[in-house]
């Protein structure tokens, strides 16, 4: 009826509205990226404006209308991040290394200050003195009173300044006070002023200002920091850092962006603080992935066999069943690991135990796995349910007539048709579990781990929560090596994937 409806003109009116508000929709945004300096990303939306428009105004692009949705989010969310996770993972990129070398060569002349021998800092006032950024220092000690432009040091005469009961100036002729609000608006209080030839003041807060020296000067022919106070040279060491040609331990910070090409991945197999915790958490992630999809199909086929006989109540068993799988996950991982704390938990109360869960390495990896069997138990039961159900009945007549017993014909005839069925379930429960970061978070935090001897990787550990603490779960966050291993991580992943698939011959029913 709608179909009918909707014809000629007015679907031709309809296309042309939806068309122009996604275009308006997508040009503001590209705007608005442009404007920010995110090149990249105001392309790509004024590419997905060309190719909308194109493919949706042309009679030559039928079958392009509808793959061309589903292309743009796949290039945005799927192989934009994968792209992009791969380029950073050949950047130098961590705590120290986040912001490009033109940010790092300004922030490092502007932190490279030295104070004076004596400390000495003056009372201010913030201001301006012939329209130019000034302050009204007052010299209390020496009983002396100035104003210092950026350029210059003008001394004034006591009596000529209005002073309070603190011996603080707080006014003179040819200088205006700027109030706090006016401070905020302006840089006066970013300025450095002249004090003598080599120091400077610098406004601490808005009635201190400290005595300061640049210690570093950097000399653009060259490219090079050169120390004022030492003579010692920095240069760039092609690796995101200005490094003392004298001690290559003595660097300036902050360093900047910079690509390392493979050095993360080197150090993925040669430096053992990085590959020793590797080798470890992967080995525990194929461990868990593989113990998860065993227990969880095993414990579901068995409850779907159960459940597959003529039984009274099996409906209301089977709603009982599912509730695990209806509950949201992250609310069912925090109330299990309520249930497991050592002091309060149910489990110990029930056990009459004082068992430390989450603070031994086994008894934590066993309430993983635990935890894991309940949220995906409801699943393989469902599936399992539906596979048997598909299984034809002839078969496993034919089965018993020719003399086989129920476990012969579960072993021989169920099992495997059901594991041709199940195969794709079950590799992509694998592959999921491989990744399955919200559990390890929300129950364990990835530990027990020792963290007063730096450890990085906890007792639980997958692969992915130890990239997240690499990347974010620390002091030091080396973006880098995290992408590096998320990069891992994908091949790892594809190629178990691919394996499985092939050894199943899942696809050759597609051939």
């Amino acid at each position: 009826m709608l179909s009918g409806l909707i014809r000629g003109k007015v679907a031709l009116f309809i296309k042309i509205a939806l068309i122009a508000l996604s275009t308006a929709v997508l040009l503001t945004l590209s705007q608005s990226a442009f404007a920010k300096g995110e090149y990249v990303i105001a392309g790509f939306l004024f590419i997905v404006i060309l190719l909308v428009n194109y493919t949706y105004f042309s009679k030559r692009t039928v079958p392009l209308k509808f793959f061309l949705p589903g292309i743009i989010l796949l290039t945005a969310f799927v192989l934009t991040p994968i792209l992009y996770t791969l380029v950073m993972s050949t950047y130098n990129y961590k705590t120290g290394n986040y912001i490009s070398k033109e940010e790092a060569l300004g922030r490092i002349q502007a932190l490279a200050l030295e104070q004076d021998e004596d400390a000495t800092a003056f009372d201010i006032v913030v201001g301006e003195y012939q329209s130019s950024p000034a302050i009204l220092v007052s010299d209390i000690n020496n009983n002396a009173y100035f104003i210092s432009t950026p350029e210059q040091r003008i001394p004034l005469d006591k009596a000529r300044v209005e002073i309070d009961e603190y011996q603080v100036a707080q006014s003179a002729e040819g200088f205006t006070a700027l109030d706090s609000g006016e401070i905020s608006s302006s840089d006066a209080a970013k300025k450095r002023y002249f004090f003598d030839g080599t120091y400077f003041i610098v406004v601490e807060n808005l009635n201190v200002g400290a005595v300061f020296r640049q210690s570093l000067e950097y000399l653009p022919e060259q490219d090079v920091f050169r120390s004022l106070i030492t003579g010692d040279i920095y240069r760039d060491n092609n690796n995101g850092n200005y490094v003392n040609e004298n001690n290559k331990d003595d660097f300036l910070e902050p360093g900047w962006r910079d690509p390392s090409w493979f050095t993360n991945y080197i150090r993925l197999f040669n430096d053992e603080r990085v590959r020793d915790p590797l080798i470890s958490v992967f080995i525990w992630t194929v461990v868990f992935a593989t113990l998860t999809v065993i227990t969880q199909f095993a414990f579901g086929l068995l409850l779907a066999l159960a459940l597959n006989k003529p039984i009274r109540g099996r409906r209301f068993y089977r709603s009982i069943l599912v509730l695990p799988y209806a509950m949201p996950s992250v609310m069912s991982i925090l109330i299990w690991g309520g249930m497991f704390n050592t002091e309060f938990g149910a489990i110990n109360e029930i056990l009459g135990r004082d068992i430390a869960w989450f603070q031994d390495p086994t008894f934590a990896r066993v309430a993983v796995i635990l935890v894991n069997l309940w949220l995906g138990f409801p699943y393989f039961y469902l599936v399992s349910s539906g596979s048997l159900q598909a299984i034809p009945s002839e078969l496993l007549e034919a089965a018993a007539i020719d003399g086989a017993n129920p476990r012969q014909i579960f072993r021989k005839v169920t099992l495997p048709l059901l594991l041709q069925i199940l195969s794709p379930l079950l590799i992509a429960s694998f592959a999921f579990n491989f990744n399955n970061f919200n559990l390890i978070y929300l129950l364990t935090g990835g530990g027990p781990r020792n963290q007063l001897d730096g450890e990085i990787a906890g007792a639980t550990d997958i692969l992915i929560s130890y990239t997240y603490q690499i990347a974010f779960g620390n002091n030091l966050q080396d973006l880098g090596l995290a992408s590096a291993i998320s990069v891992l991580i994908f091949f790892l992943v594809a190629s178990i994937s691919l394996y499985g698939v092939r050894k199943s011959k899942v696809l050759e029913s597609f051939s």
